[in-house]
């Protein structure tokens, strides 16, 4: 179904080593706001979902496993060599002792991955609206965190995200309008 392109979606820079951005970073990809929720919740929810949305979801969905791909990227490059003590300095050192430096599906504060995490209603409206506001909360985030960096090569990398969080929001909303139309239409058989 997909063809993977051996490089992201857009370039990750980091100017510095920040084991602290790492792990605040960590909430875009195990959070329940993050790109992990997000793709799964997208991508479970195209089964219930009309016709003429139903690829939206799909294209939305790859989309945020490439984000997640960048938050991973950003993580490893941030953490690439830090040394034991940075890491329990930061707050990672349970993170350090249960995965040494693999990364995990978990938020900023070490809470795991959980698929409590991913909405689906099975009604679409419903369903659009719950993604509304996913991408709505994610882009806040991402506000946030560019907020909490003055590496501005990260700054660029996050923005990105940001602005494709908005877009996925304008396009979610487009599709609820697709959708109330077609329910508004008169139907002869």
């Amino acid at each position: 179904m997909w063809v993977y392109e051996k490089k992201l979606q857009y370039p990750v820079r980091i100017g510095k080593c920040d084991i602290g951005m790492a792990k605040l970073l960590l909430e875009q990809y195990g959070g329940a706001d993050g790109e992990l929720a997000a793709a799964l919740r997208y991508m479970n929810q195209r089964y219930t979902i009309p016709e003429k949305v139903i690829g939206l979801l799909t294209d939305i969905s790859t989309e945020e496993f490439a984000h997640l791909e960048m938050i991973a990227t950003m993580v490893f490059k941030l953490t690439k060599d830090a040394t034991v003590e940075e890491l329990r300095a930061s707050g990672l050192a349970p993170h350090y002792v249960a995965h040494d430096s693999a990364l995990f599906y978990e938020n900023a504060s070490g809470v795991p991955f959980t698929a409590a995490y991913i909405q689906a209603k099975g009604d679409p409206i419903a369903d659009l609206y719950e993604d509304i506001a996913a991408e709505e909360k994610a882009r806040a985030t991402y506000q946030w965190l560019i907020d909490m960096t003055d590496d501005v090569d990260l700054q660029d990398s996050l923005k990105f995200l940001r602005e494709r969080e908005i877009i996925h929001s304008l396009r979610f909303r487009e599709a609820v309008e697709i959708l109330k139309d077609e329910q508004g239409k008169k139907r002869v058989f």
